[in-house]
């Protein structure tokens, strides 16, 4: 397998391929804030469905990836949102992928304002009232669900809202944005004005703006478009599962959430411990949709001069190859019955590797604990 990367001006077309199992994916890039080989590369899914994945290298997911980066993509895109959006403001982060990303977007877009609301989507039941629920066709997991903000003042924020940001990762045909919007029409959010897509990378040309209609505009990193040449007679791979949307075993605490139930401000549990000498070459991981604690932990680290990456546990079956080097799997710590999975992440790279969990940390797989000897950070517990 082969992969090319054609280095042009961002202002010129750019041609960028990958060989992979399945078949070829090839992308032209129309516009780029940054190098668009800075910004993502390829990997093969373990999914029938969808074959290829766009990695993001700015995200912090699949890649361990500097919190600086991260902040810095973070702002670059809220910075493409008009400002004069008519309030109040709904901004929605996909999960479990771009629910840190959404996080950020929100932190950056809505700075000291009160009326703008971040709210996640999520693969976690509750037990309290939801919002809306919507499909994600091609996706590992299919079912999303948005629940309905428990403070009062929160709640009729969003139901007021006039405008609405929808926050991804990539963006492919745009089908998963326009089922979310029917979602929160569906919902009696019948007051918006505005609806904005915000992506790293956008390869849907213009399709989901099309279908939403005249109220929606888009906002990314990087716009072109992809194509998807299959390979006859190639097995498709099996995916493990990872398609359960409802709750585990080990039930999660409401009143340690960040944004399932709706923030308008941002809290910083975890930071507020960090603690890092100088140079410290440390790994902070986040844990499936426990991603903006864990972020801002690895913030604070890189603040205080540690040498500092951030990524995250996921649910999301990927090859090995291209973008994906190292890959292990293990049991998730919900007791979702489901497999997990953290990519590109060398041990004897870094001298500590700090796990952040919602979860009690008994909960993480042996199996995790055994290959990278984390130090395990928890709001119920640490060892």
């Amino acid at each position: 397998m082969t992969t090319a990367l054609a280095h042009q001006p961002h202002d010129e077309v750019r041609t960028i391929a990958a060989d992979l199992r399945m078949g070829r994916i090839e992308v032209d890039v129309d516009r780029s804030l940054l190098p668009p080989e800075s910004l993502f590369g390829f990997a093969e899914r373990r999914n029938p469905k969808r074959a290829f994945l766009f990695v993001s290298k700015v995200l912090g997911r699949h890649i361990p990836v500097r919190p600086s980066e991260i902040r810095k993509a973070f702002n670059l895109l809220a910075a493409q949102i008009p400002q004069d959006l008519p309030r109040p403001v709904l901004v929605v982060g996909m999960a479990e992928t771009a629910v840190g990303l959404g996080a950020g977007v929100h932190r950056a877009y809505a700075g000291e304002r009160d009326d703008v609301v971040y709210l996640s989507t999520t693969r976690h039941a509750l037990g309290s009232p939801l919002l809306a629920q919507f499909h994600e066709e091609h996706s590992h997991a299919t079912l999303h669900l948005l629940h309905e903000p428990t403070d009062p003042a929160t709640a009729r924020l969003v139901r007021e809202a006039r405008s609405v940001i929808l926050v991804d990762d990539e963006m492919s045909t745009g089908k998963t944005f326009v089922n979310l919007s029917k979602a929160l029409e569906g919902a009696g959010l019948d007051r918006i004005e505005r609806i904005v897509l915000a992506t790293l990378t956008d390869w849907s040309d213009g399709s989901a703006v099309r279908a939403i209609g005249e109220r929606a505009s888009s906002v990314s990193l990087l716009s072109g478009r992809y194509r998807w040449i299959p390979n006859a007679g190639v097995e498709p791979p099996s995916m493990p599962h990872v398609d359960v949307t409802g709750s585990g075993e080990i039930a999660i605490d409401p009143s340690l959430d960040w944004a399932r139930l709706g923030v308008r401000r941002h809290q910083a549990r975890l930071a507020s411990q960090a603690t890092a000498a100088p140079g410290e070459r440390i790994l902070v991981l986040g844990t499936g949709e426990h991603v903006w604690e864990p972020f801002q932990l690895a913030e604070s680290f890189e603040a205080q001069g540690a040498d500092v990456r951030f990524s995250a546990v996921t649910r999301s079956p990927i090859a090995v190859g291209h973008a994906v080097s190292r890959s292990l799997a293990f049991s998730d710590n919900y007791g979702l019955g489901i497999a997990n999975f953290v990519y590109n992440v060398d041990p004897a790279a870094y001298d500590r590797i700090v796990l952040c969990s919602e979860t009690p940390a008994e909960a993480v797989d042996q199996a995790l604990v055994d290959a990278l000897n984390p130090q395990i950070v928890s709001d119920k517990a640490t060892r």
